[in-house]
This record gives structure tokens, C-alpha cells and sequence, in this order.
């Protein structure tokens, strides 16, 4: 009994299922409206041809203009029914020339483009298809890596498992291809040997046995995997991996870098060829109140004054931008620059009130080990027992408790970090902790992107993306170290100098006032020049370091979109 039920399930699922693999969304939807569109002019018509008809004395039931509208509109007319005067002619020659445009064009067109969306995912790429990224796992870290990858112009494919997913991304833009992960066959057909990279961001197992799949068809690919941490880059490695990304360690690191309280020196935040980018707070300093002009930093320490943070808006100052007590300032110089600078500003702003971390997982442990590295003391908030690691430096309890918080130091601590995995945890520790304290600098983790602009809105002074880190990692890897995240939504990175731009100078070549984007270094390949005068000619096959916000970035490869065609 119980097989002849789940057969009968069975069939009567099969054509939901092939609906499924065979149609879109977005196709379904035109269709239904075109079947609205014509129910409406049925309706027209039919009222219509009342009105004619009695215009030539005749008087039919609603039923019958009905009838009369359907036969004709599918040039089935029995001609039972006829007009005689010229005006209900021409509307017969209406009724009939758009039935035959819905019926016998943008029907019969729509239908095929439904039940044909299959066809449009192909399984393999053609021949002699080189230097692409095949990316092998959809989610907000693919997302925001295929953001960047189009951005730069470059080829990418995203490998699927399930054709109705793959149809449904395909209609939303991406590059998809369909095909079994842990079948070298289909890294065959994807030309993987010749590709530029691979990247798997599933989970670790998965992503282990992916790098084992693809080293049997590309034995020299670079391959860049997402891992959990501790022995699982150990494992992924000798998979094959060229490249594995801690991602929590990362952004532990991250949120410490952001955790710019504690002294006034600059911490460097990442690397772009001889420019390192590091931030300073300048609460206590005298560089407060003043000018750029007056605080004159490059004559002082030589370096370059590439952005400022006030609050959370990030801008790209001039030389008569004051400094506030909240400016964050964002550096761009050479080591012994930088070096130059600490030595200055180094006895400012100390303070020995402990950072407080809320959670003690991966993201929450890296982040404690980073600040120790900085001799900056901490605590670290976490409920569970099983995570307590270290009685000094770890409070039990619950995060959003008043009571664990005043045990904690909350109400002293320049700081807090939350490294939750929750967006919705965090939105709400925020909203919290900001209606506790104004001044306490607060900075958080967000899982998806979208939830970024909503812990802003709650209070949050920087946030640090899980997708937009990873995503920014990976283009590094690949483009070999040509863009740096230095915060949520603003980037460094390196380009081409566009040929429209060659032999011009800086100046002249208005690269701020059209994108928003600031150069801050020209590199010949033998030689990178910080904080070019604006009077420096930009030579012909070089590269610029340039700053910028997200919507910068966008606007600048707008603008000289073709120069960067996969470069």
C-alpha cells in the first residue's frame, strides 16, 4: 500500500517538477500579464461591439459580443455575425489584425521563451575559453565577489548543481553553467586547466573534496578555498588549495585594526605594492582644530592624508578640512613614513580601560589575540562555559544584561566589538549599547551586506562585512594585490592609468572631480611615488593607487570602462 502511494505522489509531483526545471519567474510573470492584456481587450471589444451594433440597429446579448469577439479575434469568424458599415468594418480588421498579434506572435514567442529557459544554462564552455574565475558555491561572498570581478572586467562562471537554481540566477544576470561538483568531468568542460582561479566557499568538507575533484583535471590552477579555521587549512592544503582564507581569523584582525582607541599612533590596515594605508585617531593630539594646511603632516612625517572618518561617513578631505576630536584619520605612506608619524604622535591618547568583545567564538578569539599583539588589554563577553578560556580576561553572561556589562567595564571601556554571527543580535546590541553610552566607540561583523546600512542606522561607528572581506581577499589574490578594503564601502586599489589619461597631470586629468576617487600613488613598476603632486604627469603603461568609496569606485570604472577590459 505504502508503495502505491508514494508512487502515485510520485506522479503527481512530476509536473510541478518539470514546470520547475523548465520555466522562470520572471517569464512566468510575462506571461500572465500578457494574458491579463488580452482578457482586458476582450473586454473592450465586446463592449465595443455593442455599441456599433446598435448603432446599426441591431441588439445582441453580452454573451454573443462575446462570442463574436473570441471567434474573430482567432480568425475563426462564421460569419454569422457581420458589420455593414464601414466604421464596424474597421473595427472587424482591428479585432482581427490584434488577435492575430497576440495569438500568432507574442503568444506563440512568449511560450517558447518560457519552456525554453533550460536551454539558455549551458553545461560547459567553449573551446579556447581562457583566464576566467569559476566560482563553485552562490551566496552573499560570491555576490559581492562577482560585484568586483565585473567591476574590473573580468571573465567569471558560476557553477550549479541544480538546474532551477541555476535558471532563476540566470535570469537575474550571473554566468551560470550546470554541473555535478565532485565530477572532474565537469571541470573538463568548464576549461579548468586554463583557467585563472577557482574558488570554493562552501563549507570545509565540501571544499575539500572540490580541490581533490579539480586537481585531477588542473594540476596547476590556483585554487582559493574559505575555511573555518584551525586544523581545516591544514586539511584543505594538502587537498590542493593554493590559497586558503581563514575568513574568521581575518576578521577578527579586521575589527581590531578598526578598534583605532588606545594611543594616537597609525596601525597599518593593508598593503597596496610600496603604499601601506594604516588609521589614527587624533582625540588628545594636537592636531586637533586644525587644518590639514596647518597640520601640514606630509612636510612633518611625509605621508599623505588619503581620507578621514568622522563618525561613519567617510570623505576625501582638502587642505582646509579641519580636524575634529572624532576625526579618524586615514594615512597612506611608506614604512619609515609611518614610522615617522608614530614617533610624533605616539604619547598621546593612552589609556589602559580594557576593550570589551562581545563573544567568544573564532571571530571573537582572533580579535583578542590581534589586540594583544598591540598591548591593548580586553574582555570578552561570552555565555557559554564551554568557550571560557581565560578567567582575566573572559566575563560570563549575558551581553545584552546590565549587570554583566557593569562587571565587564562597559561604562569605562572605549570600545566594544560584536562578532556575533547574527545579524539581527547585532542590530540589537548596537541599538542597545548606543542608547547606554553616546561616546563609546561601537564596531560589529556583518554576515550579509544588506544588513551593513541598518547597523549604521543603529549606531554603529564602522562594520566590518563577512562578504565584502572575503570577496576583497580573493580579487586581491587574484589581481596580486591590487585592491584593499580599507573599511565597509571604501577601497584602495590599483589600476592601468587609462590612455585617454596618459600624459596628463594629475590636475588636469580631473579624476577626483569626475569619480570621487583620489590618486594617491603612480607606480612605473620600478617605483611608486606617495602622495603625488598634482602637478605630476601620469606616463603612459603605468599603474595609480587610488582611494575611494564603493559608489566612487563604480563611477570611475564608468567612466574609463574601456581600459580596464580584463587588463
Amino acid at each position: 500500500m505504502k508503495s502505491s502511494q508514494d508512487e502515485s505522489r510520485y506522479l503527481t509531483l512530476q509536473p510541478v517538477l518539470f514546470l520547475q526545471r523548465i520555466t522562470s519567474r520572471r517569464n512566468a510573470v510575462l506571461l500572465l500579464k500578457l494574458f491579463f492584456a488580452f482578457a482586458v481587450l476582450i473586454a473592450i471589444y465586446s463592449v465595443t461591439f455593442h455599441y456599433l451594433m446598435a448603432l446599426e440597429h441591431h441588439e445582441y446579448s453580452y454573451f454573443t459580443g462575446f462570442y463574436w469577439t473570441i471567434s474573430t479575434m482567432t480568425t475563426l469568424g462564421m460569419g454569422d455575425i457581420t458589420f455593414t458599415t464601414d466604421i464596424g468594418k474597421f473595427f472587424t480588421v482591428t479585432v482581427v489584425s490584434t488577435g492575430v498579434l497576440f495569438l500568432l506572435v507574442l503568444l506563440p514567442f512568449t511560450i517558447i521563451q518560457l519552456f525554453q529557459s533550460s536551454a539558455r544554462i549551458p553545461r560547459e564552455l567553449p573551446r579556447g575559453t581562457r583566464g576566467h574565475v569559476i566560482l563553485t558555491e552562490f551566496g552573499p561572498l560570491t555576490m559581492n565577489l562577482i560585484a568586483k570581478l565585473r567591476d574590473f572586467r573580468h571573465e567569471y562562471v558560476l557553477l550549479v548543481s541544480d538546474i532551477s537554481e541555476g535558471i532563476q540566477l540566470r535570469d537575474k544576470g550571473y554566468r551560470t553553467v550546470v554541473g555535478e561538483l565532485d565530477d572532474p568531468d565537469t571541470y573538463r568542460e568548464l576549461r579548468a586547466n586554463s583557467s585563472a582561479l577557482v574558488v570554493a566557499t562552501s563549507t570545509d568538507i565540501l571544499n575539500t573534496s572540490l580541490a581533490y575533484t579539480v586537481r585531477q583535471v588542473a594540476g596547476h590552477v590556483p585554487i582559493i578555498a574559505t575555511a573555518s579555521g584551525g586544523v581545516a587549512e591544514e586539511v584543505l592544503k594538502s587537498a590542493g588549495c593554493t590559497h586558503v582564507l581563514a575568513l574568521d581569523e581575518m576578521m577578527g584582525q579586521s575589527l581590531a585594526r578598526r578598534t583605532i582607541v588606545g594611543d594616537a599612533m597609525a596601525h597599518t590596515i593593508g598593503q597596496v605594492d610600496d603604499i601601506l594605508i594604516a588609521e589614527a585617531t587624533v582625540a588628545g593630539t594636537p592636531l586637533v582644530g586644525k587644518t590639514l594646511r596647518e597640520a601640514n603632516l606630509s612636510h612633518l612625517a611625509g605621508v599623505c592624508v588619503a581620507g578621514i572618518w568622522e563618525g561613519r561617513e567617510f570623505f576625501l578631505p582638502n587642505e582646509g578640512t579641519t580636524i575634529t576630536a572624532k576625526s579618524v584619520l586615514v594615512i597612506a605612506g611608506s614604512q619609515a613614513q609611518l614610522d615617522r608619524y608614530n614617533e610624533l604622535f605616539c604619547i598621546y591618547n593612552i589609556t589602559n580601560d580594557p576593550i570589551l568583545i562581545i563573544g567568544g567564538g573564532n571571530v571573537g578569539r582572533s580579535m583578542g589575540r590581534a589586540l594583544k599583539e598591540r598591548d591593548l588589554a580586553f574582555r570578552i563577553i561570552e555565555q557559554s562555559k564551554e568557550l571560557i578560556a581565560d578567567r582575566n580576561t573572559y566575563v560570563q553572561g549575558d551581553a545584552a544584561d546590565i549587570n554583566t556589562l557593569r562587571t565587564a567595564g562597559f561604562f569605562k571601556a572605549p570600545a566594544v566589538a560584536i562578532t556575533t554571527h547574527d545579524d539581527p543580535t547585532n542590530i540589537y546590541l548596537t541599538t542597545y549599547y548606543r542608547h547606554l553610552r553616546e561616546d563609546i566607540q561601537i564596531i560589529s561583523r556583518a554576515t550579509t551586506d544588506r544588513s551593513i546600512d541598518t547597523l549604521h542606522s543603529a549606531g554603529c561607528d564602522f562594520v566590518v562585512s563577512y562578504a565584502s572581506l572575503g570577496a576583497n581577499s580573493i580579487v586581491n589574490l587574484l589581481k596580486r594585490g591590487n585592491i584593499l578594503l580599507v573599511a565597509e564601502g571604501v577601497d584602495v586599489f590599483k589600476v592601468h592609468i587609462p590612455p585617454s589619461l596618459a600624459g596628463k597631470t594629475i590636475a588636469a586629468s580631473r579624476v577626483r572631480e569626475d569619480s570621487g576617487c583620489s590618486i594617491i600613488g603612480v607606480s612605473t613598476g620600478e617605483s611608486t611615488a606617495i602622495n603625488p603632486d598634482p602637478a605630476t604627469v601620469l606616463p603612459a603603461k603605468s599603474d595609480i593607487v587610488l582611494i575611494g568609496t564603493a559608489e566612487a569606485e563604480d563611477k570611475f570604472f564608468e567612466r574609463f570602462k574601456s581600459a580596464f577590459v580584463d587588463n
